[in-house]
């Protein structure tokens, strides 16, 4: 089957990465994500990922920690690259080729972010992996997954959660809550629908970015997304 996208930046949490455990990562976790990536670059999909760093590092309250919040988001951002190296190595263990690219440098794990270099490995079929969030503090992963999306020139945003798609409420605490199929930017914004930080929403929505919110934990949802499913929600302009 024909893929419908051609280019996708998947966007992904630090703390999908954990599985059950409490911190760090569950290899059991980046294996089955592993397996649905290649799946995708077998049909010829180009993917770029941007990983939270919740997993091992989130920024906590400066009252309480005495870490001022610049300093903690850079710490933050150091802790999406070690997510990186741990789904870079799960995915070269079963044969995708990849490139990790961080915003800070660190040349011995990672290229430096250049734009031109990360589309020419796209095109090149290499899943590249984007570290270090934006290399600014007091920017999220999602406003870095943004960002990198409409840099590459992406198709859509796939953000891979652990609900399968928008809901009016939180479908984990409300039982009545009813699922969006496909919603506009302007609707989310003034039903005050958290699905991206603020910055992250606006820059999709000025550069008309379509972004799929899916369930990531369900094996075989991302190749049905990224071929045209009806799979979790749409939000377009």
């Amino acid at each position: 089957m024909l893929p419908k996208y051609k280019r996708i930046l998947l966007k992904l949490s630090g703390e999908a990465l954990m599985g059950d455990k409490s911190f760090g990562f569950d290899t059991d976790v980046i294996a089955m994500y592993a397996q649905d990536i290649k799946l995708i670059t077998e049909l010829g999909v180009q993917v770029a990922l941007v990983i939270g760093g919740g997993n091992i590092y989130r920024g906590m309250n400066e009252a309480d920690t005495g870490i001022e919040r610049a300093h903690g988001d850079y710490m933050g951002m150091l802790a999406t690259v070690i997510n990186g190296m741990a789904v870079q190595a799960g995915l070269e263990k079963v044969g995708v080729y990849t490139r990790l690219q961080s915003a800070i440098k660190m040349e011995q794990i990672a290229e430096p972010y250049i734009r031109r270099r990360a589309i020419r490995h796209l095109e090149k079929g290499r899943v590249v992996i984007f570290g270090a969030g934006t290399g600014n503090p007091y920017f999220t992963t999602d406003t870095a997954g943004s960002l990198r999306a409409i840099e590459i020139n992406a198709d859509v945003i796939l953000k891979g959660t652990r609900v399968d798609g928008i809901y009016t409420a939180d479908p984990e605490k409300d039982p009545t809550a009813t699922k969006y199929n496909v919603i506009t930017y302007q609707d989310c914004l003034s039903q005050n629908l958290k699905i991206m930080d603020m910055t992250a929403f606006t820059l999709c929505q000025e550069n008309n970015l379509p972004i799929i919110v899916f369930d990531m934990n369900k094996p075989g949802n991302l190749r049905r997304v990224v071929t045209g499913e009806k799979v979790g929600t749409l939000v377009r302009g």
